[in-house]
């Protein structure tokens, strides 16, 4: 079987604020890109394809055709293959997947994969309105203030109404995020605690967003990227060799899953009935990733990044991922499995909620 070799990359400051820095799409597009040739020591000319990831530049910086600032960054990019792939939040997993189907097919021997998105040129009420596109805009976010905090609080009564919920297990979720994000340097919320309680249960924080879910329960507007580079078993041994490093030592993406579900929440429930895991697709996503790796679930794993967009999504990832039976979430909250010194870490990076949360990147 083909192999996808991950050379190295780079990863913006998720703090930052491009506009007051008065930096646009193209300037931190070429940060990142030379970032990442930078820690694999590669030129522009050692690259023959990139994907990019992006959910809204078109409604955020009214800017769509990304690829196109690859022959804007170097004079070595011009005429380079590029695409442009959108996901809502899965835009750069969705890259990622595409550039290695192009190395495995031996189309190209390396890849450049960028996701970015710039979030912070809006106010939040409006930003909020452009991320109800990742549903069905006309039936779930036309004219309703935050749509998806309302949306993934629902996901939560879901939980509540089969198995229950208690809010005290998604607090220590949050909780869990900032902590892991002060020892990131790279994390949006790193600096934010402060003299602020540690269990997030005063100021700002307890503020409510909608329903169950307060400010710490969501993940943050962020202006990021992050870039990739990739390459076939035939490049990567090329590389390797010259910098004196065994191939077997270079990490492969060893394994993944891709599935899609209906559009609207309410039907991607309705089709969960009968199902014991609330969101089924998911759980079939990384049920295909482990059996692609060759691994029998999480107890082959060292840690687990998932998609914490809000506490109720980290919730659900815990038993999807086969960390405990469905519906038993809480079990691995009480008993420390997932926090950073436990078993089996979540988000030891800071996840979404501490990290931050560039939607395409």
């Amino acid at each position: 079987m083909p192999k996808t070799y991950i050379l190295g990359g780079y990863q913006s400051d998720f703090a930052r604020n491009w506009r007051k820095e008065e930096h646009n799409l193209r300037d931190v597009m070429a940060e990142s890109v030379y970032g990442a040739l930078d820690a694999v020591s590669m030129e522009p000319g050692d690259i023959d394809t990139a994907h990019v990831g992006n959910f809204a530049g078109e409604l955020y910086s009214k800017q769509g055709q990304m690829g196109g600032f690859f022959a804007e960054i170097s004079p070595d990019f011009g005429g380079l293959p590029t695409s442009r792939h959108e996901a809502a939040c899965a835009s750069g997993s969705i890259s990622i997947l595409m550039a290695s189907a192009e190395l495995e097919a031996e189309r190209y021997g390396t890849a450049l994969v960028l996701g970015v998105e710039q979030m912070k040129t809006v106010s939040p009420v409006e930003g909020g309105d452009f991320l109800g596109t990742a549903g069905w805009y006309e039936l779930e976010a036309e004219g309703v203030e935050l749509p998806f905090p309302k949306l993934f609080g629902r996901l939560g009564d879901v939980y509540d109404d089969r198995y229950g919920l208690d809010p005290a297990h998604l607090q220590r979720l949050a909780e869990l995020n900032y902590e892991n994000a002060q020892r990131n340097s790279a994390a949006q919320t790193r600096k934010w605690l402060g003299d602020v309680p540690s269990d997030l249960s005063e100021g700002k924080y307890v503020a409510p967003i909608t329903g169950r879910l307060l400010l710490r329960d969501c993940s943050q507007i962020t202006d990021g990227a992050a870039a990739l580079i990739l390459a076939n078993e035939e490049r990567a041994a090329e590389w390797a060799e010259a910098r004196g490093i065994d191939l077997a030592d270079v990490p492969t993406l060893q394994g993944w899953g891709h599935h899609t579900a209906a559009l609207t929440f309410d039907e991607k429930i309705s089709q969960a009935q009968g199902d014991e895991y609330v969101l089924p697709h998911t759980r079939r996503a990384i049920t295909d990733a482990y059996d692609r790796a060759g691994i029998d679930g999480h107890a082959d794993l060292d840690a687990i990044e998932t998609h914490d967009c809000f506490t109720t999504s980290h919730y659900m990832a815990i038993d999807h991922f086969g960390i405990t039976e469905p519906g038993k979430c809480y079990e691995a909250i009480e008993d420390g499995r997932i926090d950073f010194n436990g078993d089996i870490p979540m988000n030891p990076s800071g996840g979404l909620i501490g990290g931050g949360h560039p939607v395409g990147a």
